[in-house]
């Protein structure tokens, strides 16, 4: 699944397409009738976290990648047909494939707390602890994958983020002690800047610490693999240096 970097990069690659109209809409999307694209000019492009927002005068599309979608900017993904795609005027073409596609109200403002989007401007980390003491039982794992939270935050983030802290995944949130509380919400917006520098220069996997790994670079022990928390997504982390909070 696209993790919150990932759409900002999609958003920097798309750009151009903002003030541009759409002379061509199809896919074999359903939630939509693409033929109602036509003739909009888009207004902006957004990210949420993991949503990424077409703004046009009369309407808006949420795009939620799901775990396996993409996107190509003008180029096709051979033998595959997009979920939806845009032609513009100028000729540019915006693909996008296995992704879930609907409408939503063009106020952006009031349905979205761009406060909780980790890559924002408007990223709140106050506000991130607040929501964090209100749920003392959720798992810190769980807690991380949170969106209306941590909104962008996906399991690579996760599993680094916690390793990065030396917090057990299985550790609930009221039992953190202020400063692991104050590490969790600072470490979740740095590592998903360092994210995406990476992923820019193509280097990501090569910084893992910890997701997907065997064995810890700090102790030099295996990792536990498990699926963990009221999500299930997969866990990596090291039972030695990342301490238990219950």
């Amino acid at each position: 699944m696209p993790e919150g970097p990932s759409l900002v990069i999609l958003k920097e690659e798309t750009a151009r397409f903002v003030g541009q109209q759409i002379v061509e809409a199809g896919g074999n999307v359903r939630a939509i009738d693409p033929a109602r694209l036509l003739g909009q000019s888009i207004v902006s492009l957004r990210t949420w976290g993991k949503h990424f927002l077409i703004e046009l005068p009369n309407m808006a599309l949420r795009i939620h990648f799901l775990l396996f979608g993409t996107y190509r900017v003008n180029e096709e993904r051979e033998g595959k047909v997009p979920r939806l795609y845009l032609r513009t005027a100028e000729g540019d073409v915006l693909n996008f494939y296995a992704c879930a596609i609907r409408e939503i109200d063009t106020d952006l403002d009031s349905q979205y707390d761009w406060s909780a989007d980790v890559m924002s401007d408007a990223w709140d980390p106050k506000q991130a602890r607040k929501k964090l003491r209100a749920c003392p039982d959720m798992l810190a794992c769980d807690a991380l994958l949170d969106q209306d939270i941590f909104s962008g935050v996906g399991n690579i983030i996760k599993n680094e983020v916690l390793f990065r802290i030396r917090v057990h995944p299985a550790s609930t949130v009221g039992a953190l002690p202020a400063p692991k509380l104050r590490a969790l919400v600072e470490e979740a917006r740095q590592y998903s800047f360092d994210f995406l520098g990476w992923k820019k220069q193509y280097v990501l996997k090569q910084h893992w610490l910890a997701h997907a790994k065997k064995i810890c670079p700090r102790c030099d022990i295996p990792f536990t693999k498990a699926h963990l928390g009221r999500t299930n997504r997969r866990s990596f982390f090291c039972e030695n240096c990342q301490k238990r909070y219950n």
